[in-house]
């Protein structure tokens, strides 16, 4: 084959780069919009997991307070998108240093994060403040399902004021804004503890401070079992949780500006549902070897613990590995769910204190296995310092509210239903 030859043949290929085996970088302005875009498009999916938590709350709680579960969570999600940009974003993420960030109100500004500007940035500012406010939207989201069926809605908006204004952004900035948890080592992905563990951490408190519902413990101390209205709604909602968790994960590589960030975030995804099944095996194996039957709601709470549990390093373990993981999450989170209900007497109607809680946890615990970069003792005072600033700030919060109006229904509009009292519309008005 003369020389002429070779050159023509192996000219398309030259051309359309299959010569070389090497990924060519993009220029600045293209891994510019691709990592924009790929803020804005996660966070559209993380955005869909308010509806997830709005159909899994409503189909958990009984008929009477369907609607209310409703307006709580379109309620948060608003509430949280504007205190976010209020206060914040800048707690989290501006002129930080030790604790806490600036007091101020945020404006695409305020990072120069242009493409050529002074920072230099790799993605738009809107795009990133956007990202990182479904996040805040979800901590509340949690909370919303653990006081489900008692709290007053005008209490429960407060207080949500003042998780995503103040208790989320602050110990956010801990991890993800270089404070002193980033300083001490602490390692969590995509937020098993920052997001997860810290809603969880305030549905305890918040749980606690409120009570139990009217009738789910008789004075002897039996557990009565209040069952949801509408279970496939609920299955439902888990489903839509599972798809936009894949925004959750799959956005925190927060870049797909070349292929070895693009390959990261197929991993997260792989290593995202693989956890999810193995929570929901590990909940139906579980149910029908000690009740004999197999318990849909552990099964659902065994997807969201799954994920729960994942979330804290999708990216290092392999998919069986994510799949143990998942498993151990979801049984961690059945004991839980036993543990809190019949010995604690915490009543908890959607389980979200063991899935997000007991599940973040073993997920920010379990990171060094798969990490070398993690050690024990940083994930360990992470989770510490997680638990008690929720807790305690959700507490007094709840208790400074509760001296000006009661959080807690009384038990008259507890027996009516809170969407008689708060709403004034039926879920189901047909059904009765």
């Amino acid at each position: 084959m003369t020389k002429s030859l070779k050159v023509l043949l192996l000219l398309p290929f030259t051309v359309f780069g299959f010569a070389s085996l090497s990924y060519a970088a993009p220029d600045a302005e293209t891994a510019y919009i691709f990592n924009s875009f790929s803020f804005l498009v996660h966070g559209f999916l993380v955005m869909l997991m308010a509806a997830g938590f709005c159909m899994l709350e409503t189909g958990l709680v009984r008929a009477k307070n369907a609607v209310v579960q409703c307006a709580k969570n379109i309620g948060l999600y608003s509430i949280a998108g504007i205190m976010f940009a209020v206060v914040g974003y800048n707690l989290m993420y501006m002129d930080v240093s030790g604790w806490i960030g600036t007091l101020s109100i945020w404006g695409p500004s305020d990072e120069l994060k242009t493409f050529g500007g002074e920072n230099d940035a790799t993605y738009s500012s809107g795009s990133d403040w956007w990202f990182q406010m479904v996040f805040c939207a979800t901590a509340a989201s949690i909370v919303s399902g653990a006081v489900a069926e008692r709290v007053k809605l005008k209490a429960f908006f407060v207080f949500v004021v003042l998780l995503c204004g103040f208790i989320y952004p602050i110990q956010g900035f801990w991890n993800w804004g270089s404070g002193f948890l980033n300083a001490a080592g602490y390692s969590d992905f995509a937020g098993s503890g920052t997001v997860h563990l810290a809603g969880a951490a305030c549905a305890l408190a918040a749980a606690i401070f409120i009570g139990p519902r009217l009738g789910k413990y008789s004075s002897d101390g039996k557990v009565n079992k209040l069952y949801g209205a509408n279970i496939p709604i609920a299955a439902l909602g888990t489903f839509i949780l599972w798809l936009g968790w894949f925004g959750f994960n799959g956005g925190s590589q927060l870049a797909v500006n070349d292929a070895s960030n693009a390959n990261a975030v197929a991993q997260v995804f792989l290593n995202t549902n693989m956890a999810a099944g193995g929570g929901v095996i590990a909940c139906l194996l579980v149910s029908r070897i000690f009740f004999g039957k197999t318990n849909i709601i552990y099964a659902l709470n065994g997807a969201i613990s799954g994920l729960v549990a994942i979330t804290a390093a999708p990216d290092t373990p392999t998919g069986y590995e994510a799949t143990l993981i998942g498993a151990i999450g979801g049984l961690l989170c059945y004991g839980s769910l036993v543990f809190l209900e019949q010995v604690l007497k915490i009543d908890d109607p959607v389980g979200a204190i063991s899935a997000h809680g007991t599940a973040g946890i073993f997920g920010v615990m379990v990171v060094p296995f798969t990490n070398e970069g993690a050690t024990f003792g940083a994930q360990a005072l992470g989770v510490v310092s997680i638990i008690v600033w929720g807790f305690v700030l959700t507490y007094a919060f709840l208790f400074l509210i509760n001296m000006i109006s009661p959080v807690r229904s009384s038990d008259e509009i507890q027996k009516k239903g809170l969407d008689s009292e708060e709403i004034g519309i039926e879920a189901y008005p047909e059904f009765k």
